[in-house]
């Protein structure tokens, strides 16, 4: 059953597997590494912009955005081919990086403006983030919250490829809007034109409000607007690129 996955689609998943062995059991201290930190944050390194949609922070992590790759990735590396597949990942990807950092920025720098107005050095807690070099020690920061929503931002990392797929999901929703499809969280069979937009607002809302629960929300919106523009592009020629 897995040979008849496209190449592409399964090539990511085992790349996708493979790291996940390697960081959770056999190197771990490649994790911070390679996962996706704030870009003015000490732990980032440019490579990470593409290495974090390899990484996952867990087996139900993994497992879930496998799944729906699997579910959504042969179909549209069929239609488009697997240049344009690729690129349709990757982009997507990017895209979930940089709408996810843009808000990190906009959070950082008013806590930043905060935290300066009153007369916290915050030079001091970007230095202390450095976990290569001071590990992990939120205890200077535990009495003032703004120190330590700052410190949290500059040391945990994004990793997923949940912004990738989000793209591979809606341009999905924007080629075959009729298709209809279920989530574990609506059991009932919709059409997918319908079901994304609920799905993105929603997103939107856990992203901007703060109720994130550990999930990116935004990156995933960042992902889907990449897809979503990559198939409004294609889907004039998709009978050409087949």
């Amino acid at each position: 059953m897995f040979n008849n996955i496209p190449p592409v689609t399964r090539n990511i998943i085992i790349i996708n597997v493979l790291m996940f062995i390697l960081t959770s059991f056999m190197m771990p201290q490649l994790y911070n590494t390679l996962s996706g930190f704030y870009p003015f944050s000490p732990n980032f390194k440019s490579w990470q912009i593409i290495t974090h949609m390899f990484m996952h922070g867990g087996l139900m992590h993994i497992l879930f955005n496998m799944l729906t790759l699997w579910s959504f990735g042969p179909i549209l590396e069929q239609s488009l081919g697997e240049k344009k597949y690729l690129i349709l990942y990757f982009a997507s990807g990017l895209g979930a990086f940089f709408l996810f950092n843009l808000w990190n920025f906009y959070e950082v720098q008013q806590l930043t403006n905060e935290l300066t107005n009153a007369n916290v050095n915050v030079a001091e807690i970007f230095m202390k983030s450095d976990l290569k070099k001071f590990g992990f020690d939120p205890t200077p920061y535990l009495n003032n919250k703004q120190a330590l929503n700052l410190y949290a931002d500059l040391i945990t990392p994004m990793v997923g490829a949940s912004g990738a797929i989000f793209g591979v999901v809606a341009a999905f929703a924007t080629l075959y809007p009729d298709a209809k499809i279920a989530m574990m969280f609506i059991p009932i069979p919709m059409k997918v034109k319908y079901l994304m937009p609920v799905v993105i607002v929603v997103s939107i809302f856990l992203g901007v409000s703060g109720n994130v629960g550990g999930i990116a929300h935004l990156a995933h919106v960042g992902g889907a607007l990449v897809g979503w523009i990559l198939a409004r592009i294609w889907r004039k020629h998709l009978y050409r690129f087949n």
